[in-house]
């Protein structure tokens, strides 16, 4: 099985606390003083003990090619990355991580930037944070947290040039702080487009509100850290033919059809294998998938012409993939 093969050796220069259950790790590059140059949005994989490779957004200032900054949130519920980093990744720790990739861009030409962040899911908006400020863009960043003790970045962002734009909600604060999403989203410029990132409960409540009141999938930006759970007690058998040669391989009902593929000998490429990052995105010819993902848009979903075989399966018999 492949992941992003383009791997930089680091080494972590510091590590901090954020705030309750939440370290910041800087790093920097073992050979050279500098490393690939990022956009606001993009993120790394990061390879740990035992084989996990797990996605982290970069939340340093794009540009800044001395260093690579990403936040991690200890998570009892995760599948083991974030304890893995909690526990093993200390100043002087040398890793290897991929290149930046970025499936969580700005608009280049929207008129006004509308940032969301629920607890963690402020990293990769601070470094949209940072940019849009720095191009002196029209923006205005809100982040949702349960309480000030496990807020990230206050310092960070009380002191940044954009401060004044930059707006804390707690849960356990008056009526009056917290974030009203459907208001926020109705006092938007004409044209906004709006980024969100954060727990699954609160990506939905805003995404379902900004599709309430009529904005169009385009300007609704998105970036899932952990994928909704899937029964998977009804999953059956199905094929998925190969167009360019006719070949079928089968996928077992315990069996992804990305580890179908892989087992057949195709190098497609993956990473999150949750269906979030959208690196194993295949093209379909015929055939109808049962998307499971939470990367594609609902009108991507009914083209009906490509799939996350990472996480998804079929609802017919067979697919034709491009490939």
């Amino acid at each position: 099985m492949s992941v992003h093969t383009d791997t930089l050796r680091v080494r972590v220069a510091s590590r901090s606390t954020e705030a309750q259950d939440i370290c910041s790790l800087e790093l920097v590059p073992v050979e050279g003083t500098t490393m690939p140059a990022f956009t606001a949005g993009a993120h790394v994989d990061v390879h740990l003990p035992g084989g996990l490779v797990r996605q982290y957004s970069l939340c340093n200032r794009p540009g800044e090619t001395h260093r690579y900054q990403i936040g991690v949130l200890r998570d009892a519920a995760s599948r083991g990355g974030s304890q893995a980093v909690h526990e093993t990744l200390h100043e002087g720790t040398e890793l290897d991580i991929s290149t930046p990739r970025n499936l969580f861009a700005l608009s280049d030409n929207a008129p006004h930037h509308l940032l969301l962040a629920g607890g963690i899911g402020i990293t990769p908006l601070l470094a949209m944070a940072e940019h849009l400020s720095a191009q002196g863009a029209s923006f205005e960043l809100h982040h949702c947290t349960r309480s000030r003790d496990r807020t990230p970045f206050v310092p960070r962002i009380t002191a940044a040039s954009y401060a004044q734009k930059a707006h804390h909600h707690f849960d356990d604060g008056d009526a009056a702080q917290k974030l009203d999403i459907a208001a926020t989203l109705a006092q938007a410029p004409a044209g906004t487009h709006l980024y969100v990132c954060g727990p699954q409960g609160f990506m939905d409540a805003v995404l379902n509100a900004g599709r309430a009141a009529g904005w169009p999938e385009e300007r609704l930006h998105r970036e899932y850290f952990a994928a909704a759970p899937v029964d998977h007690t009804g999953d059956g058998s199905f094929e998925m033919e190969i167009a360019s040669t006719g070949r079928v391989i089968p996928v077992r009902a315990d069996q992804t059809a990305l580890a179908a593929l892989h087992e057949a000998g195709l190098d497609i490429p993956m990473s999150c294998e949750q269906g979030i990052c959208g690196t194993c995105l295949t093209g379909v010819k015929a055939g109808k998938p049962d998307h499971r993902d939470q990367y594609l848009t609902e009108e991507e979903r009914e083209a009906c012409d490509q799939f996350l075989p990472c996480c998804s399966r079929a609802s017919s018999a067979r697919l034709v993939l491009d490939l």
